[in-house]
C-alpha cells in the first residue's frame, strides 16, 4: 500500500533547480522531513506522482473582498478613467459587502489562487468595520470570515490589519465612504497579537503581520508609533507605496521627499518591510532598499489594469532586492500569467526579450530566474523562515500536469519556460498544503459547495444590474 507521507517525482524543482528523480517525505508537522535526489527506484510503497513536483508560490499581495468587483469596473462612461476613479468606484463595492458574503468571496478567491499555483496568501486586510462605520463588536469579525475562507480551503493565510486613518497627506481625516477602514497603529497592533495568538491554538496555516496603509493614509506620528509597538514583532510589515505619480508628487509637496525616499530618511525599513508596487521608484531608492533588506511586491496584472505603470525590474534584480508578486485586485489569479507580465511588460518598454535573465551571472532562463526571486521573496514577505523543496519548510507542492499542450513534447530542463511563457495551460493536477493535497486531478473537495457560495453573494451584491 501506497504511503502518503511518502513521495516520488521523476522532475522537482528544488532550490538548486531541476532535478531528476526526487523522494520526498513528509512529517508528521505538515513539513517536509527529507528531500532526496537521484533516487532512481523509488521504494514500492511511494506514491509516483504523475507529473513534475514544484514548491506552491507566495501570493505576496492580496485584497481579498476585490474579487467581488473584478470584471465590474471594464466600462468608461466618461472622457477620462484612471487609478483614481476606480477607487472611487471599488469604495462603493467596499461599502457593500457583509461578514458571511466576505466569507463567500475570500473562499471562492483562495481556492482559485490554489488552482493558479499559489499555496500561501498575504491578506492587505483594511476592510475593518460595519457598513456604517461601526465597530463591530470583535475588531476582527471581518478578519476571521478571510481566516475561515482560508482554512474552508486549506490554505496558508498571513493576515495583516491595515493602519488607515486619513484621506490624504493634507486631508487629516477619512472620506465618508473609507469609514469602513478607519484603525488606528494601537488597533491593528493588538489585531495582530489576537491572530497570532490564534494561530497558536489551532489554525497553524495562520501568521499574522502588520500594514501601513500608504504614507498618504498614515500619519508620520502613528506609523513610528506603530513601529515602536512592533519593536519585537517577527511578523512581515507592508506598505503600498510610489504606485501613482500623483502619490509620489503628494508626497514631495508634503514632505520634501519621496515616498521610499521618506521610509529610507526615517529609518523605518529593516528586513521585515514589504514595498508594495514600488513602480516610481528611481535608482538611488532602489538601492536604499537593498541596503536596509526590506523587499519589493510587484503586482503586474493590477498594475496593468489600473495602468499604474512599470517598474525598474532590471534594477531591483541586478540591486538584489528580495522579489515577490501579488494579484492585489485579482484581475488574474495564476502564478504563471503574472511572471509572463512581469517580463512582457519589460519588453514593451525596452523593446528587447528576456529582459529578466542574467546569462552573465549564470541564469540565462527568464522564467527561472524570476521563479527563484520570488520563491525566496514571498517566503519573507509571508513571514515564512524556510521554504520550497526542502528539509524543514512547510510541504507545500505542485504537480504540473503533462499531457497539457504547453508542456508536449518540451525537454525537461524548459519545463518552467513553457510552463509561463506557453499559454494558456491547464489548472494544476495536484496542490499540496502542508503535507495535504487540496487539490486532486485539478478538483477541490469542497469547489463545487464554495462555488454556489459565491455566485449566491454575488447575486446579493449586484443582482442583474
Amino acid at each position: 500500500m501506497a504511503d502518503p507521507t511518502l513521495l516520488w517525482a521523476p522532475l522537482a524543482w528544488l532550490p538548486s533547480g531541476w532535478a531528476h528523480q526526487v523522494l520526498l517525505r513528509t512529517a508528521a508537522n505538515g513539513h517536509w522531513a527529507e528531500v532526496q535526489r537521484g533516487v532512481a527506484t523509488p521504494p514500492p510503497e511511494a506514491t509516483r506522482l504523475p507529473g513534475p513536483l514544484l514548491p506552491g508560490l507566495v501570493n505576496a499581495h492580496s485584497h481579498a473582498f476585490q474579487r467581488a468587483f473584478a470584471g465590474l469596473a471594464e466600462r468608461r462612461e466618461s472622457e477620462s478613467d484612471d487609478f483614481w476613479s476606480w477607487r472611487d468606484r471599488m469604495y462603493r463595492a467596499a461599502l457593500r459587502i457583509a461578514p458571511a458574503q466576505l466569507q463567500a468571496i475570500a473562499a471562492q478567491l483562495y481556492l482559485e489562487l490554489l488552482q493558479g499555483g499559489y499555496t500561501q496568501v498575504c491578506e492587505f486586510h483594511y476592510l475593518q468595520h460595519a457598513p456604517d462605520g461601526q465597530p463591530y463588536t470583535d475588531p476582527l469579525t471581518l478578519g476571521w470570515a478571510l481566516a475561515d475562507a482560508a482554512q474552508q480551503v486549506g490554505m496558508g493565510l498571513t493576515l495583516m490589519p491595515a493602519l488607515y486613518e486619513r484621506a490624504g497627506f493634507s486631508q487629516p481625516t477619512l472620506r465618508d465612504d473609507q469609514r469602513r477602514f478607519a484603525s488606528s497603529a494601537a488597533s491593528v497592533h493588538a489585531q495582530a497579537s489576537s491572530i497570532a495568538e490564534s494561530a497558536r491554538h489551532g489554525r497553524p496555516l495562520l501568521n499574522a503581520g502588520l500594514v501601513v496603509h500608504s504614507l498618504r493614509a498614515a500619519a508620520p506620528a502613528s506609523i513610528h508609533q506603530l513601529q515602536h509597538l512592533a519593536e519585537h514583532f517577527d511578523g512581515p510589515i507592508h506598505i503600498h507605496v510610489a504606485e501613482q505619480t500623483t502619490e509620489v508628487d503628494d508626497c514631495l509637496a508634503a514632505t520634501g521627499m519621496r515616498p521610499i525616499e521618506w521610509l529610507v530618511r526615517e529609518r523605518l525599513l529593516d528586513e521585515r518591510w514589504q514595498l508594495v508596487h514600488a513602480t516610481h521608484a528611481q535608482p538611488g531608492e532602489i538601492a536604499a532598499v537593498a541596503g536596509s533588506g526590506a523587499g519589493v511586491v510587484i503586482c503586474p496584472s493590477t498594475e496593468a489594469n489600473l495602468g499604474d505603470g512599470l517598474p525598474d525590474l532590471r534594477g531591483w534584480l541586478s540591486a538584489g532586492v528580495p522579489l515577490s508578486i501579488g494579484s492585489d485586485s485579482h484581475v488574474t489569479r495564476c502564478w504563471r500569467e503574472e511572471l509572463r507580465w512581469l517580463d512582457y511588460g519589460q519588453r514593451l518598454l525596452l523593446r528587447q526579450r528576456n529582459v529578466g535573465a542574467a546569462p552573465a551571472a549564470g541564469h540565462p532562463s527568464t522564467a527561472g530566474r524570476l521563479w527563484q526571486r520570488t520563491l525566496a521573496g514571498g517566503a519573507a514577505a509571508a513571514g515564512q523562515p524556510l521554504w520550497g523543496l526542502q528539509a524543514g519548510a512547510r510541504a507545500d507542492a505542485l504537480v504540473a500536469d503533462v499531457h497539457e499542450s504547453a508542456l508536449l513534447g518540451i525537454p525537461s530542463q524548459q519545463t518552467l519556460d513553457a510552463l509561463v511563457f506557453s499559454s494558456p495551460a491547464r489548472p494544476w493536477q495536484g496542490v499540496m498544503v502542508a503535507g495535504q493535497w487540496q487539490i486532486r486531478q485539478g478538483k477541490h473537495a469542497n469547489g463545487t459547495r464554495i462555488a454556489h457560495a459565491f455566485e449566491a453573494t454575488m447575486a446579493q451584491l449586484w443582482g442583474e444590474a
